[in-house]
């Protein structure tokens, strides 16, 4: 697939502070790529940085293969963006708003309008088209502001927390507005709602304390922590110290009388190493269940690792 944008060894620095240190960012053409970070992990620099509002202090940012420091009109003119709060104009109707967004990318005549009218259908603005954004409800403004942001029709969309403040069903719309700009976009979404990146992102790139700790797929993010334990049930359950003595087992905690949660360390799963004694010496094996960490619980261990070698502090 064509690599829409580029960036490579991206940093920042505010005064004697490093905000953001050597970040490389792809997305391909019709992916999502989840931007993961806690609050001060340099990702809104970094988003800046992306959509042309901050330069960089070294680095290089390529959008639909235009560099976006040297041929900045024609960069950004192939980016749409979306900042956590939307630069809407109150004081205007949707459509007004979005023919004036058209217009400040270049778009003129017969072009403008038919671009403004197929943005206000893909988003679901027909309704309010003619109504004050002042007066719309919070969902819609906030698909008004995707609407100015793919209205030039750009080859990369940067979400910003696109669905921040609103409520479940809202939530909900946008998300599947935002799978169907996928199809034609690329699409950078930023949030910190875990959830919503395991709905919505073939990527994911995490980053803290101005580096990056992951960047690769939703699956691989997964293999980074998952079957670090097994449930099984017994009926007939041997004493406790032979389950913790089988090999590749690091530790086992009791459950109920006949169920017990093995510990192990990836890669070394003792399934069959449990199997085999469970037939053997007649265990009576009912339940045998690979566990999975969390998104949550593996975010937070990346995000506390060390940047230089991956350990865990």
């Amino acid at each position: 697939m064509t690599i829409l944008l580029e960036a490579q060894n991206l940093s920042r620095h505010f005064g004697p502070n490093v905000v953001v240190q050597n970040i490389d960012i792809t997305v391909k053409r019709g992916e999502i790529l989840g931007f993961l970070g806690p609050n001060g992990a340099g990702k809104s620099t970094t988003m800046k940085m992306l959509s042309g509002n901050l330069a960089p202090d070294q680095g290089e940012i390529r959008i639909n293969g235009f560099d976006l420091l040297a041929q900045p009109k024609q960069a950004k003119a192939q980016l749409g963006y979306l900042p956590e709060t939307p630069p809407l104009y109150r004081e205007l109707t949707v459509s007004e708003y979005l023919q004036h967004c058209a217009r400040l990318n270049g778009l003129k005549g017969t072009r403008l309008n038919l671009a403004v009218a197929t943005v206000i259908e893909r988003c679901g603005l027909g309704e309010v088209s003619r109504r004050l954004i002042g007066q719309l409800s919070k969902g819609y403004q906030q698909r008004t502001g995707i609407a100015q942001a793919i209205v030039h029709t750009p080859a990369v969309v940067i979400l910003d927390e696109p669905t921040s403040g609103l409520d479940p069903q809202q939530i909900r719309q946008i998300r599947e507005l935002i799978r169907e700009i996928a199809n034609q976009h690329s699409v950078i979404l930023s949030t910190h709602i875990l959830p919503e990146v395991e709905m919505l992102c073939d990527r994911v790139q995490i980053i803290s304390k101005g580096q990056v700790m992951f960047a690769d797929s939703l699956e691989a993010l997964h293999q980074q922590r998952q079957n670090s334990s097994l449930k099984i049930t017994l009926l007939n359950p041997p004493p406790l110290s032979e389950l913790q003595s089988l090999a590749d087992v690091s530790s086992v905690e009791v459950v109920s009388v006949n169920q017990f949660r093995i510990f192990f360390k990836p890669g070394n799963n003792p399934t069959e190493v449990l199997l085999s004694n469970a037939v053997s010496k007649q265990w009576q094996l009912q339940e045998l269940l690979v566990e999975q960490d969390s998104l949550e619980y593996i975010f937070m261990q990346l995000i506390n690792s060390d940047p230089t070698t991956g350990a865990i502090e």
